[in-house]
């Protein structure tokens, strides 16, 4: 893979984690559980298949490595499962972009959780991130759909953090898609037992739906990431992982009508400004930060 098609792959990857909020919305007799079992399940296989055929040599696990992939998939599993709530409750807009807030918790949690100081440069990260979340919700109230689909996206932000934070600790022992598996596998262990009495109502062309959205956007879109960073620079690669949102939302607004308004636009925008120079930050610091996080 050269220089080219290294980022064209990075655009691709970029692209198929921004769909996963219209791929989720078009699966619409499934529940949040349902599509995320679905999609953890069909990434399994994914996984699984592309391992077999790329022949890897994977690292046997011990204790430390199972409790840490057991812990990020249960972070990964709450995580799916209020983004796609967020989905169905506010639209892909505002659950990609109160996921888009996820930099500035990785900044809070960091210095709290490993006492590392906030620079300067990284308050301003949360304060544009919070201002931009404000514009994109016009009116605070419980009762609205737009603002409870904020409230769940943030929490999916949350959760996101957190699995960053965890395969942080862990990064380096583990090769990437050995990680993904296994945390995709507990991702479907722990929906089962929700997802399971619903599975028989699912359309056929909503499994269709979620099958796209387990391998492309989740086995494909992580495989193409980690090829295109043996090649693309970690900071090139934050920049353009910095469109997801744009990308998704301009799906959504093709495929579903969800017109955005200015307000919303604004908020948008402070916020992909807000991604790019924490992505930026964390290229400069790559002992600090570790690998670059997948998206949605």
């Amino acid at each position: 893979m050269n220089h080219r098609t290294a980022l064209g792959a990075l655009h691709i990857g970029a692209l198929f984690f921004g769909l996963t909020g219209v791929f989720g919305k078009l699966a619409a007799s499934a529940s949040p559980s349902i599509i995320v079992f679905g999609r953890a399940t069909f990434a399994v296989l994914a996984l699984g298949l592309f391992a077999s055929l790329a022949r890897q040599t994977w690292q046997r696990l011990n204790g430390q490595d199972l409790r840490r992939l057991l812990l990020g998939g249960v972070l990964l599993a709450g995580h799916w499962v209020s983004f796609f709530i967020a989905v169905k409750v506010g639209g892909v807009a505002i659950a990609t972009l109160g996921f888009a807030s996820f930099p500035a918790f990785t900044v809070i949690l960091e210095g709290v959780l490993f006492r590392e100081r906030i620079r300067r440069n990284e308050a301003m990260l949360v304060i544009l991130v919070s201002v931009g979340l404000m514009l994109v919700t016009p009116a605070f109230d419980l009762a609205s759909e737009a603002t409870s689909g904020l409230l769940w996206a943030l929490l999916s932000g949350l959760l996101f953090s957190l699995l960053s934070l965890t395969n942080r600790a862990g990064s380096g022992r583990l090769p990437a898609a050995q990680a993904a598996l296994w945390q995709n596998l507990v991702v479907a262990l722990c929906l089962l037992p929700f997802a399971a009495p619903g599975l028989a109502q699912v359309h056929a062309m909503d499994w269709l739906w979620i099958a796209l959205l387990g391998v492309f956007c989740t086995a494909i879109a992580h495989s193409l990431f980690v090829a295109a960073l043996a090649v693309i620079k970690a900071r090139t690669a934050a920049v353009v992982f910095g469109m997801e949102p744009v990308y998704g939302i301009a799906v959504a607004w093709a495929v579903f009508a969800e017109t955005p308004t200015l307000r919303m636009l604004a908020g948008g925008a402070l916020i992909i400004f807000a991604i790019d120079l924490s992505s930026r930050l964390a290229a400069e610091q790559p002992a600090k930060q570790g690998p670059l996080a997948e998206g949605t």
